[in-house]
């Protein structure tokens, strides 16, 4: 279990974490909550399984892992386990809803966002899953 909270103090997983913290913290608040336009948990785990067929209870665990992503990312403890289920949640997204309009967000042909911004958000678990919380962790704190 020594692996879950070891890191280096490396300053760059801090900037990662903040980055996905952030980023779920909007998302992640639109999905459950309807903040910023979104569409509160009702209407978005509907608009997944009627759309992407995605059973109700992963999608509940679904906007679950974007609620716990924040916190844990926010105060970097457990960041592994967060990072591995925020990285098949991203990868899910990517290849349901993202992977069929081409790799550019921004299209011309209306047919939605491609895969740039979810690569991105992916690669970006992925880093933090392989190297840890880094610097300013608990999980740092945890792992001496």
């Amino acid at each position: 279990m020594d692996w879950i909270f070891q890191t280096t103090d490396s300053l760059s997983y801090v900037f990662l974490r903040f980055g996905l913290a952030l980023t779920f913290f909007f998302h992640g608040t639109q999905h459950v909550f309807g903040w910023h336009g979104g569409k509160g948990m009702k209407d978005q785990i509907d608009n997944w399984r009627n759309k992407y067929h995605i059973p109700v209870a992963v999608g509940m665990l679904g906007v679950g892992t974007e609620l716990f992503t924040v916190v844990a990312m926010a105060l970097g403890f457990l960041v592994r386990p967060a990072a591995f289920f925020l990285a098949i949640f991203i990868g899910t997204a990517m290849f349901k809803s993202h992977w069929g309009n081409g790799f550019f967000l921004q299209q011309k042909h209306g047919r939605g966002s491609g895969v740039e911004y979810t690569l991105a958000l992916l690669l970006m678990a992925l880093a933090v899953l392989f190297g840890g919380a880094g610097a300013l962790s608990i999980d740092r704190i945890i792992s001496r």
